[in-house]
């Protein structure tokens, strides 16, 4: 036999899942509904992606090396002095970054349908297949033609939204909404945001999260992210982050304006039968600092690594309990970085004090560092015990002059 894989979503979650089973000879079919879909995140991705999935020097826009954290009261605290000189945070454009991931997988020899999927019947028992109802677009049209796909396993990349999810009643979760402006910037403007990008915490720029100028190819993605999902209020704190941002933005004009479903938390039930949620669907989306990309192509690796490997190779079909094997070594790998990125959200996100207090802390060198090495290399790096202690006080120590230590 050979192991008939589906996976739906073809952003980086699914097609880093698609690139590992096909490589181990497994029949795979990648199902993406717009080949020209452009989510609308800040699109930055960490060093470690850049060399763990061997992206190319060409479908890195910017790299930035220094960053601007702006406080409520619009205090600047420059973060990237510790960075080495070959260290960076890459700027990439979705369309260009997705598209390259799964033409690499379609290259290896994915099947990669321009399709829909409207529909996933489960199955009776523990050996028949699943089927996919699909409308498929390859024709060029809206509606596509409808059509049906009988597979052994199922992984859910569809994101936020995730019918794969809902087809096997993985539960739901709350969300926010990523809003983001692409503007076209003058060269001098531009030119001052070479390899620079900016992160403005305020209650005027969003209640919960942060906002961002992140700079591109050939312009900046403005956007803010918030809980509050309401058109009026999001609308209110994108105009938040165009005045705050306003003198740097001068002369500017939107080219596209983008907004999208972001998870919070992971789902309840990730893995249910022969099926898989990864990425978004998942809900790998961490809190504070909102990061997804990375973490959507690693989950949709590590799931596929795990179907190869307890499938030997698609000669036998996985059980349930297979399967889970992949969320355990997710969880155990990944589980405590999610939950202290929470605390932090949690801690500094209160209030405009607290919000002060944190851009005050992220003056410290010691902080900077943990943070960027952190990031870049998505190992917490423990410090000596002494530098601990020292970046404890200051924490504490601006937590009480910003009062956000106060109920």
């Amino acid at each position: 036999m050979v192991l008939r894989v589906a996976v739906v979503g073809g952003g980086p979650a699914g097609s880093s899942a698609a690139e590992v089973l096909v490589k181990a000879g497994i029949e795979t079919f990648l199902f993406e509904r717009k080949l020209d879909n452009a989510k609308p995140c800040g699109g930055a991705i960490p060093l470690c992606m850049v060399e763990e999935f061997d992206i190319p020097p060409e479908i890195i826009d910017r790299k930035v090396r220094n960053m601007k954290m702006i406080s409520p009261s619009n205090i600047e605290v420059d973060i990237g002095q510790t960075l080495k000189k070959d260290e960076y945070i890459g700027m990439c454009r979705r369309e260009v970054l997705d598209g390259f991931l799964r033409e690499r997988a379609e290259k290896l020899g994915t099947t990669v349908i321009n399709g829909t999927m409207y529909q996933l019947d489960i199955p009776s028992n523990k050996s028949e297949p699943y089927t996919l109802h699909y409308a498929d677009h390859s024709n060029g049209s809206t509606e596509g033609v409808m059509k049906t796909l009988k597979v052994d396993l199922v992984i859910g990349a569809d994101g936020a939204n995730s019918r794969v999810a809902k087809a096997i009643n993985a539960g739901d979760y709350n969300y926010a909404i990523a809003f983001q402006e692409r503007i076209s910037l003058p060269e001098d403007k531009m030119a001052y945001y070479h390899d620079l990008a900016e992160m403005y915490v305020g209650t005027d720029v969003s209640p919960d999260f942060y906002a961002w100028v992140f700079p591109k190819y050939d312009h900046v993605a403005v956007g803010t992210g918030t809980m509050k999902v309401n058109k009026a209020i999001i609308k209110q704190l994108q105009a938040g982050i165009r005045t705050r941002a306003a003198k740097r933005l001068e002369g500017g004009k939107i080219i596209k304006v983008e907004a999208h479903p972001i998870p919070e938390h992971p789902r309840p039930r990730r893995v249910v039968g022969r099926v898989a949620l990864v990425g978004d669907a998942a809900g790998y989306v961490t809190k504070s600092s909102g990061e997804g990309i990375y973490f959507a192509a690693k989950s949709g690796r590590m799931c596929a690594e795990t179907i190869v490997e307890l499938s030997n190779n698609g000669q036998k079909v996985p059980t349930e309990s297979d399967l889970k094997v992949y969320l355990q070594r997710w969880d155990k790998k990944y589980g405590l970085t999610y939950k202290v990125l929470d605390i932090l959200q949690t801690v500094f996100y209160r209030s405009d004090a607290t919000r002060e207090a944190f851009v005050e802390m992220c003056a410290d060198i010691d902080v900077q560092k943990l943070t960027f090495d952190s990031y870049l290399y998505k190992t917490v790096v423990p410090a000596n015990p002494l530098v601990q202690l020292k970046i404890t006080a200051k924490t504490l120590g601006s937590l009480l002059r910003g009062n956000a230590l106060a109920p």
